[in-house]
């Protein structure tokens, strides 16, 4: 059991160095990333523009050998766009199908909050179900299928709030920050140092993007081991406890208008057993928990009037839960 876990950890590690190689920084975005591919589960990462989000999916997707599409949302975006449609063949007869996109192992659904409430809402049978409905078929997407979406702050303009259903079928959703001034300088560094790419017409400046290596890190076999390894991770029963402990306080709680649903307590579970694989153990501890709590229940939960009133914040009233539950 050691060895297999000590294996798989050095697998992931060895992703996460190829990732270190393009992206400067951002080591707990890579590791969530890893977290929502282990459990199954899809990932939100709110922040601004230029934090290079599209290259650490992309860098990631490439090092595990998965196939990898972009969406980027707009206002004019319809679910079609997104999950394909029957187009009528006038030689044949018949309605042929055309897939969209959204068939794919990793799906970058960008500016998600740019979109209409209707195309959102497109991603809703195939974040849950793993599957999508075109005229009288059903499709099974490929297999793993994870959502990685991307949103700006709500009070931007041109954006559109996602809704309760939407958010919770998300099993982490991660505030991205800045990269301090010390990475920033590093990031300056490797650009300085990209040249340009020559064709047959000319040349064009080189991006990180050239960087990516096609060259895999293990093999699909690999992943798979890791997701079975999570299935090892041992939890105790206080840690379910303490788990069940926070979500039900937030449903009670005087600030809070809407809490946490129980995926969001099995979203803490399973994060917390890829997290502790992924550094190296076989079992979870406190630190799991007090780690993933921000990402997994902040986007499930409301402030009421009042507490908005007085000026609190979302952050401040589950880290509150938090010390309650296991004080």
């Amino acid at each position: 059991m050691t060895e297999n876990i000590d294996s798989t950890a050095t697998y992931l590690q060895n992703i996460r160095d190829r990732v270190g190689q393009i992206i400067v920084g951002q080591e707990v975005v890579v590791e969530r990333t890893l977290i929502a591919l282990l459990t199954s589960g899809h990932l939100l990462l709110e922040g601004m523009p230029g934090l290079a989000k599209t290259l650490l999916v992309n860098t990631v997707s490439k090092a595990m050998h998965l196939d990898f599409k972009r969406i980027q949302f707009t206002i004019d975006l319809l679910p079609a766009d997104i999950l394909g449609t029957e187009i009528f063949d006038d030689k044949t007869g018949n309605f042929r199908t055309h897939k969209g996109p959204i068939f794919t192992n990793l799906l970058l659904a960008d500016e998600i909050n740019r979109a209409a409430p209707k195309v959102q809402g497109a991603l809703l049978e195939a974040m849950q179900e793993r599957k999508i409905t075109l005229g009288n078929q059903t499709f099974e997407l490929p297999t793993p299928f994870l959502v990685i979406a991307t949103q700006n702050p709500i009070e931007q303009s041109g954006t559109f709030e996602l809704p309760e259903a939407q958010l919770d079928r998300f099993m982490l959703c991660h505030r991205l920050s800045y990269p301090t001034p010390e990475e920033e300088e590093e990031i300056m560094r490797r650009n300085l140092k990209l040249g340009v790419k020559k064709g047959e017409s000319g040349a064009v400046a080189r991006t990180e993007f050239d960087l990516i290596s096609d060259e895999t890190v293990g093999s699909p076999e690999d992943l798979v081991t890791a997701m079975e390894a999570v299935h090892n991770i041992h939890v105790s029963d206080v840690f379910i406890k303490h788990t069940v402990n926070i979500i039900e306080r937030t449903r009670h709680h005087r600030d809070l208008e809407v809490g946490c649903s129980p995926r969001a307590g099995i979203s803490l579970l399973k994060a917390s057993r890829a997290r502790a694989l992924i550094h190296g153990r076989d079992y979870v501890i406190p630190e799991d928990l007090f780690a993933l709590a921000p990402d997994v229940c902040l986007h499930r939960i409301r402030l009421n009037y009042e507490a908005l009133a007085e000026g609190k914040t979302a952050h401040g009233v589950l880290q509150e839960i938090i010390e309650e539950s296991i004080s």
